[in-house]
């Protein structure tokens, strides 16, 4: 292409500090370097992930930054030594990259990568320098994707081929919500047929859930959530009643027990609060009920009395869903061309990207019931 191997300017969505709202810049992508990939962001997601580090993490030095991690693009160039993408190629960026050599991407039990995790973890490429400069101040890297960009550098262990037929504007919710809450029904907690499941939270990654856990089989999926409105939405990806925490006296654990006998077989906790971190985990059956923490914070500790293990409770985490990034979503692409899973039903609001401080203001007004916003970067 006429670009490779310049610098690209193009706006972006920069979080020049933390608490306050990104601004619309333009700023310059510089070339891919070694076993680097340059991408044309087509559309990207808005996931609580965004939001929490913004205004909920508090201090950090990542800033400035471009923010966005569930995006798909077009392959604009290659550095060298990348031999499996090349221009044209349609591909979605990966916040958990998949190396296939370490001892985590060779071992059947996780999903982690140890390779680049340091680096990422500080904003910046595996050489520890950074693609992105605005107003001649070089700009942090955000889970080795940064998305909100109209192009974005990644490491090409951190980027998959899908197909060329797949409808970018929707695949790009794959790239994290989506596809955290599926697996964490199929993989991480492995929901059997004919099972019970409690899912907390009916946001994006809740509703992925109950999908998931009806794709396994259970047959008893309750939905529980402080807005009555969710229950029409979370029952068109499989939920077959909805609780209301508020339209009790008693902890929701408790009505929960008292609704299933004894407690569900599976829980999963998808709001990212540690109390209802607890309430999920005891609303399990004694002696096999598993429950997944899907929700993320990191400002505070969960905890629950130890017999609630002992009496053989297993209290699990998943990470995007345990899914192996390269390899997986490739086919959860494919899985929704065929219909098998959904992502048009998620979608409520189309924006571009000069007005993703209006999409925040929608994900957390609490006026809506809808489930996910994206924004339209590019044709």
């Amino acid at each position: 292409m006429a670009t490779a191997g310049k610098v690209i300017k193009c706006k972006a969505a920069v979080a020049w500090e933390p608490g306050k709202p990104l601004s619309i810049e333009e700023v310059e992508v510089a070339p891919p370097q070694a076993h680097e990939v340059r991408i044309q962001i087509v559309a990207t997601g808005l996931c609580h992930t965004d939001l929490y580090f913004l205004y909920e993490a508090g201090e950090t030095k990542l800033f400035p930054a471009i923010l966005g991690h569930e995006g798909a693009g077009i392959v604009e160039s290659v550095g060298p030594g990348v031999t499996k993408f090349k221009p044209g190629d349609k591909v979605i960026p990966l916040f958990v990259p998949q190396c296939g050599e370490c001892k985590f991407c060779l071992s059947p039990k996780t999903n982690v990568c140890d390779k680049n995790w340091i680096s990422q973890g500080e904003g910046l490429m595996p050489d520890k320098t950074s693609r992105f400069t605005c107003k001649g101040k070089p700009i942090y890297h955000f889970m080795g994707t940064s998305t909100f960009s109209e192009y974005t550098v990644v490491a090409d262990i951190s980027v998959t081929k899908i197909n060329d037929s797949a409808p970018l504007d929707k695949v790009c919710l794959l790239g994290c919500g989506i596809s955290t809450g599926y697996g964490a029904a199929l993989n991480t907690a492995k929901v059997e047929p004919g099972s019970s499941c409690a899912v907390f939270g009916l946001g994006a990654v809740g509703l992925a859930t109950v999908m998931g856990c009806k794709a396994a089989g259970a047959s008893r999926i309750i939905a529980v959530d402080t807005n009555k409105d969710k229950f029409i939405k979370a029952e068109e990806f499989g939920a077959t009643e909805f609780v209301n925490p508020n339209d009790y006296s008693k902890p929701i654990q408790e009505v929960l027990i008292e609704l299933t006998k004894g407690g569900v077989d599976y829980s999963f906790e998808c709001v990212g609060s540690v109390t209802v971190m607890r309430a999920a985990l005891e609303a399990c059956q004694r002696g096999w009920g598993t429950s997944v923490v899907v929700g993320y914070t990191n400002v505070a500790d969960m905890s629950t009395r130890p017999l609630q293990l002992v009496y053989g409770r297993t209290w699990k985490g998943t990470y995007f869903g345990g899914w192996k990034s390269v390899e997986s979503v490739p086919t959860l692409v494919n899985d929704y061309m065929a219909k098998k899973i959904k992502l048009d039903e998620f979608i409520t609001h189309t924006l571009p990207l000069d007005r993703v401080n209006e999409a925040f203001d929608l994900m957390t007004s609490g006026k809506r019931y809808s489930v996910h916003i994206f924004l339209k970067l590019a044709s």
